[in-house]
């Protein structure tokens, strides 16, 4: 028995495939950027952020972030919440007969503190805030923050010390693995003793407890990242410091009193003039007659002329 062709052509299964369809959605998750690139292309990767990706403009994004003397935007411009909402809810949550009786009939005593205590806590206990520089942004819990202004990067501290269970001499945890790997790309000038220093005076390198651990050196016993044992140490120049005038402004004109006069000063000679005995001319009140016989100056181009 034979089936139709119609009947051939409806046990076929169906071979065409259909086109996935993306939405506008997945198309554009489809281009984004992944941090990993981003960080990739961008020339400081460790001002990339998890939502930089998600700009309009990715590339040029990190690219200003990473410019210098770029300021850092607010780590609060995420933040849903707005600041002080607490006391803003609060406000909202009353009903206008309240806020109405809170006007007409406010609450006396609220802050009946005692004088003194007041004086004392201004005059006495007071000290002074800590204040934001010129330019810096305030936000919510700002005062809560770390700050690691006075943070001296190679400098360990006598309770850093404690916290880590370091002894006097000892080498801090990490210099092991600063040993294996090398120094710290973010601070190229930073002298680690026992990695591109002198170890202290009176230690010593290997691995016993108070040891330096093993000198970086290569098949030469050359040092691979600087002085390590201080043979390249050269003696500073001292100079002697000049006085420093704090009376008289740098630019400050003189006074004519001051200024001297150019060319050799003339020696001042001192000369004992001859005392003479005259007698008292009439006419003259108060006469003396002690006088000193001047020496005569003749005047280069004058003549005398005698009238005899």
């Amino acid at each position: 028995m034979q089936m139709s062709s119609s009947e051939d052509e409806d046990d076929k299964p169906d071979v065409r495939v259909k086109e996935v369809v993306l939405s506008n959605k997945k198309k554009k998750m489809k281009r984004r950027m992944t941090v990993a690139d981003l960080k990739d292309y961008c020339g400081k990767p460790d001002v990339v952020e998890v939502w930089d990706a998600t700009a309009a403009d990715p590339r040029l994004l990190v690219f200003l972030k990473a410019y210098r003397n770029t300021v850092p935007v607010p780590r609060h411009w995420c933040q849903k919440r707005k600041f002080l909402q607490a006391y803003i809810d609060k406000e909202n949550t009353k009903k206008s007969k309240q806020v109405q009786r809170s006007r007409m009939q406010p609450k006396v005593g609220k802050m009946s503190i005692d004088y003194q205590i007041l004086h004392d806590a201004f005059f006495k206990y007071q000290t002074k805030p800590k204040l934001t520089s010129l330019g810096d942004l305030y936000h919510e819990g700002k005062e809560f923050e770390i700050k690691l202004r006075n943070m001296r990067p190679g400098y360990l501290s006598r309770e850093l010390r404690s916290a880590l269970g370091m002894d006097d001499g000892a080498p801090p945890p990490w210099l092991f693995n600063m040993q294996r790997y090398g120094p710290p790309p973010s601070y190229p000038q930073l002298r680690i003793p026992g990695l591109n220093a002198p170890i202290p005076v009176g230690a010593s390198f290997g691995y016993h407890p108070g040891g330096w651990g093993r000198a970086p050196v290569d098949e030469y016993g050359r040092p691979l990242y600087g002085d390590l044992f201080g043979a390249q140490r050269q003696e500073l120049v001292h100079y002697e410091e000049e006085p420093v005038d704090r009376f008289n402004h740098w630019g400050e004109l003189e006074d004519e009193d001051e200024e001297e006069e150019e060319g050799p000063e003339e020696e001042q000679r001192e000369e004992v003039l001859e005392e003479k005995k005259e007698s008292a001319r009439a006419g003259i009140l108060l006469g003396n007659t002690h006088t000193y016989a001047l020496p005569s100056v003749e005047k280069p181009g004058v003549k005398k002329v005698s009238w005899q």
